[in-house]
């Protein structure tokens, strides 16, 4: 995915905001996409949904190519792929009442009025939020509320995969919990698919089936999330692991990897391997050659020293 910037008003330069990035996402599982913020991972669930237009590369939803379809073509496909987004306030419009919200896509995708009624009541149990709420508008919701009724909006036209972006890192922590215990219950009871995108190495342990680790614009390492726990293989992905809070106080923290230096620019991107100018293990070559996959185990990582 290419992006372009000016500068000084005179010429134009190729940001890769999300380049060479490649997994698949089976029914009923969750894919956790995870890494620093600017590293691409909203892009690309924004991609997916087609709410940003991809400059290269393939989209493939339930088996069918959706890249180059129109918008209308789009539409049933995109039933099947619904979004929600980190801050549940400014993703709902004001304007509406709950009912309003939830049902407005089912209205869009052609339900029947008497249809919309039955369907409303039986989302606003599925997400626990009471059915005489419906005449609410937005602010009169809490956040986790409001979260709650995002939740059932996405899932009102019945889709197949769902892609959560930072969807509990702007709720409180027990609020995040209840958010994520009712995602893994809809998951067991509907059988979607997740994309999970986050920062929160809390939450990727909590909810994944797999991770995959994104820095500067590519995965660098994908795997199941046992694997990425307890034996990471390249160096970022060693650093997220090592700087994620433990619950015991006592618990030795030595091994830390504390990583120098700023995150390169997208627009100027180090030569070689993007993450060598921070990566304490760098080696000549890193600076030469962006590292091939490799397998080692049951992950895939991009790294020489794998």
């Amino acid at each position: 995915m290419r992006t372009a910037t000016a500068s000084a008003g005179k010429h134009y330069s190729a940001v890769k905001a999300v380049d060479g990035v490649s997994f698949h996402i089976a029914e009923g599982e969750t894919l956790c996409l995870v890494g620093e913020s600017g590293c691409g991972k909203s892009t690309v669930g924004r991609t997916i949904m087609k709410l940003v237009e991809p400059t290269a590369g393939r989209i493939e939803a339930m088996g069918t190519d959706v890249t180059d379809l129109s918008p209308a073509r789009m539409r049933p496909h995109r039933q099947r792929m619904q979004m929600v987004f980190q801050d549940p306030y400014s993703s709902l419009n004001p304007r509406m009442t709950a009912a309003r919200i939830v049902a407005e896509p089912l209205e869009i995708h052609g339900m029947s009025a008497p249809a919309r009624e039955a369907r409303l009541a039986e989302l606003f149990d599925m997400v626990g939020l009471p059915r005489s709420a419906t005449g609410k508008y937005a602010h009169e919701f809490s956040g986790g509320q409001r979260q709650h009724l995002a939740i059932a909006r996405a899932l009102a036209p019945d889709p197949r995969l769902l892609i959560c972006d930072e969807a509990v890192s702007a709720l409180d922590v027990s609020i995040q919990a209840q958010i994520l215990n009712l995602l893994i219950d809809l998951q067991r009871d509907l059988g979607l698919a997740y994309l999970f995108i986050t920062h929160d190495l809390s939450v990727v342990d909590y909810m994944a089936d797999r991770v995959a680790v994104m820095y500067l614009g590519r995965i660098v390492e994908i795997g199941p999330r046992e694997a990425i726990f307890t034996r990471p293989q390249h160096p970022y992905t060693q650093a997220l692991v090592s700087a994620a809070p433990l619950p015991d106080p006592d618990a030795d923290r030595s091994t830390r990897i504390m990583l120098k230096g700023e995150v390169p620019s997208p627009i100027s991107p180090p030569a070689g391997c993007h993450f060598r100018t921070r990566c304490p293990k760098a080696m000549a070559v890193c600076s030469e050659v962006y590292p091939v996959w490799k397998e080692s185990g049951q992950s895939r990582a991009a790294c020489h020293l794998v």
